[in-house]
């Protein structure tokens, strides 16, 4: 191991160094703070061995420069002066262990491949976690012209720490792109934490975003760490970034700001480090120039705008697609198209994009008798009357039903569940195609 070694004191200086060399480990001896300083600032080291009394910065200084300049340096103090409160500072600063002198070269050496044994450890966890990541890397299947532009683009960005505005229609694999820029980012060891604005009601959206303290509210019976504090050192993804309130929109452009959050109830702020990626399907500019999104966080969002393509606009990955799919879901067996299986799967516009495409490919292989044109959703399909005959009608007959209430409530189930169905189940989407407030839709949805 690299082993700075600061000493002012001449002849232990010389015995350590020849110690630990001898040890077989590759030394640079320091004799005060000023050349361990310089030492640092030039070259890395796996461990610094340092007294605590030295002519100019002292141990102390040593150890806050080396753990700021690399937090994986074990720093080990040596003092003949130890107290309780002397290594209590030093260990609560970042030292990995301290030294009473005198000690005997084997206490030394003991402490040295205690260290030695722990980065051996750390740095096959890290390969370890590399490795799993390999096999759990987000797939991103196409090689059309489309996807290859969009895989290049990733691979650049993903090592940056730029925020990420991922735009695309519904169904487009937002989330998978989420995924591959974090595991290409050099935060792939930390966590990426996900959330969904239209998921969560508005009135808890500011607590499960920045968190709150025990009493902030009622039912606030512990303190709670919000999505931010769960994303530290990795990335955040906050999908459908169009649906958040206004009042939101002016807290989260302060987190993005100032790297700190404020808990709700809080009297103070957290420090936070995380990679913002957003995504979007519908035109944040459209919503800026409503008056339904904040101008300056739309700026702070799209720093690398990444636009999508849908299924329509790339049909030549189809078919590698229903392999991966096919593959994916029964086990390894693949899909063998017929010609007529192959032109409706490529004659479709594909308004569900990829995630159409899968469901498709499962009813294949559930139902493999029943042909490709009755397995969509789109108007072009035949989902709806495959369980319950071709006798089955999409009219509803007044006659049949109690009176004028109840058909209409039919009337209005059906409508709902089809914008439902078009939206992918996102209500806000849904409540725009019905021309409805959120709030309205989502009070019929729990009414029913």
């Amino acid at each position: 191991m690299k082993i700075l070694m600061v000493e002012d004191e001449r002849m232990t200086r010389i015995a350590l160094t020849g110690t630990l060399r001898k040890a077989g480990h590759e030394v640079t001896p320091c004799p005060d703070g000023d050349t361990a300083l310089a030492a640092l600032d030039n070259n890395p080291f796996d461990v610094v061995l340092t007294d605590l009394n030295l002519p100019g910065p002292d141990g102390i200084d040593i150890l806050r420069h080396a753990v700021e300049k690399d937090p994986d340096c074990k720093v080990i103090i040596m003092t003949a002066y130890a107290s309780t409160e002397t290594a209590i500072e030093a260990l609560r600063i970042g030292a990995y262990d301290y030294l009473s002198k005198p000690f005997q070269p084997d206490e030394v050496l003991a402490r040295i491949g205690h260290i030695e044994n722990l980065l051996s450890v750390q740095a096959e966890n890290r390969t370890l976690k590399r490795r799993i990541a390999d096999f759990s890397q987000p797939c991103i299947v196409g090689d059309s012209p489309a996807m290859t532009r969009l895989v290049e683009t990733i691979n650049s960005i993903a090592p940056g720490e730029y925020n990420v505005l991922i735009q695309g229609p519904s169904g487009t694999g937002k989330e998978l792109v989420a995924q591959a820029i974090h595991q290409r980012s050099n935060r792939r060891d930390k966590l990426m934490v996900s959330i969904n604005c239209s998921a969560i009601p508005e009135t808890l959206l500011e607590s499960e975003l920045f968190g709150y303290r025990k009493g902030a509210f009622t039912g606030a019976d512990r303190d709670h760490d919000g999505y931010f504090k769960r994303a530290h050192g990795g990335t955040l993804f906050i999908d459908d970034i169009d649906d958040l309130p206004l009042n939101v929109q002016v807290k989260l452009l302060r987190v993005i700001q100032e790297r700190e959050i404020e808990p709700v109830g809080g009297r103070s702020t957290l420090k936070v480090d995380f990679r913002l990626v957003t995504a979007t399907k519908v035109n944040l500019q459209e919503l800026v120039a409503e008056g339904k999104f904040r101008e300056d966080l739309y700026y702070r969002l799209n720093v690398i705008p990444l636009h999508l393509p849908t299924l329509a606009e790339r049909k030549e990955d189809i078919p590698a697609l229903v392999e991966h799919f096919s593959r994916q879901r029964d086990h390894g067996r693949r899909l063998d198209l017929t010609n007529e299986q192959f032109s409706s799967l490529m004659s479709y516009n594909w308004p569900g994009n990829v995630r159409e495409l899968q469901n498709v490919v499962e009813r294949m292989l559930a139902l493999p008798d029943i042909p490709v044109s009755e397995l969509f959703d789109g108007p072009l399909g035949n989902m709806g009357t495959i369980f319950t005959g071709p006798a089955a009608s999409n009219e509803l007959d007044p006659a049949s039903f109690g009176g004028y209430r109840q058909y209409m409530q039919s009337c209005e189930d059906r409508i709902i569940q089809w914008a439902l169905r078009q939206a992918d189940g996102n209500i806000s989407t849904a409540a725009r195609m019905l021309d409805l407030p959120r709030s309205t839709l989502r009070s019929k949805l729990e009414k029913r």
